[in-house]
């Protein structure tokens, strides 16, 4: 599938794939995606949804992925800048249809980023998946474990020495623009995520979303914990929020972790669970 384009100002474009349902669409649902993750990874999950009847739509944000032009090093975007690109994302789907409500899943990141938009009246509900708060001390052990020599000594050094940060040629994360990288440091290293490292401004936008959230909790995510992502659930004081917790032997497998619930392996298990977690949201407030 080709990527389309949508222009979110003058001097950013990003790529973009649109799942069409053949019978006709009841819902609109925009994935949002984990950090360091092309929207490649969540094809067949969004293929999947489009045949339950949901139009999907999956981007890549900002000097990442499809959405990349030039060099990274060149790039200049924040992870501020990326929920303008989510946003702009949501709006466009939103327009594209609407009469019907809108959802968002949210890998990671994903379900981080909309307590940061300036409006999110429209949205009818948000699936979190695997998505916690990414204080270093809500990490998993072995996480956390590494977090002085990743954060302290790793990023700052190879970020100075290439432009960007190379996550790719590491093994870490994956290649990310420098302004992501540095943002997303100040973040981990705040005891309240980027709820605190943004200040009073965040904490208004957090506390202005309305929509329902319900978050999965893996038991068997090595990135996250059930606290973090508890904590992630707190940030967003005024909303229906609530966790549940998936074990591996509830799907049949033997793992899940932090990636897989999004592997076609689950399309039999956890799929319809997600399916039937969006069917249960209610319609937004004001649509």
């Amino acid at each position: 599938m080709t990527p389309e384009t949508l222009q979110v100002d003058a001097d950013t474009a990003l790529a973009l794939r649109i799942y069409e349902p053949p019978g006709g669409a009841h819902a609109s649902l925009v994935i949002g995606a984990a950090m360091g993750v092309r929207q490649d990874f969540y094809a067949a999950f969004a293929q999947w949804l489009a045949g339950q009847g949901y139009r999907v739509t999956t981007f890549d944000y900002r000097g990442h992925g499809y959405s990349l032009q030039g060099p990274m090093r060149a790039v200049r975007a924040t992870i501020s800048d990326w929920v303008l690109d989510y946003e702009a994302v949501v709006a466009a789907a939103k327009a594209a249809l609407p009469g019907q409500p809108l959802y968002l899943v949210g890998h990671s990141l994903g379900a981080q980023l909309p307590g940061l938009m300036q409006d999110t009246g429209h949205i009818a509900g948000m699936l979190g998946v695997a998505a916690g708060s990414g204080y270093w001390r809500d990490n998993a052990p072995r996480l956390k474990r590494m977090v002085p020599l990743f954060w302290g000594l790793i990023v700052p050094v190879s970020t100075t020495l290439f432009g960007y940060f190379p996550g790719r040629r590491l093994r870490m994360v994956g290649d990310l623009p420098a302004g992501v990288i540095r943002q997303w440091r100040r973040w981990c290293l705040n005891p309240r995520y980027g709820l605190g490292a943004e200040g009073p401004a965040a904490q208004e936008r957090y506390a202005a979303v309305r929509f329902p959230i319900l978050s999965y909790a893996l038991t068997d995510d090595e990135l996250m914990t059930q606290r973090g992502i508890e904590h992630l659930a707190g940030f967003y004081s005024q909303a229906a929020a609530r966790v549940e917790t998936i074990a591996p032997h509830e799907a049949g497998a033997a793992r899940i972790g932090h990636f897989g619930f999004f592997r076609p392996q689950f399309e039999a298990t956890l799929w319809p669970r997600a399916t039937a977690a969006l069917s249960g949201f209610g319609a937004p407030e004001r649509l």
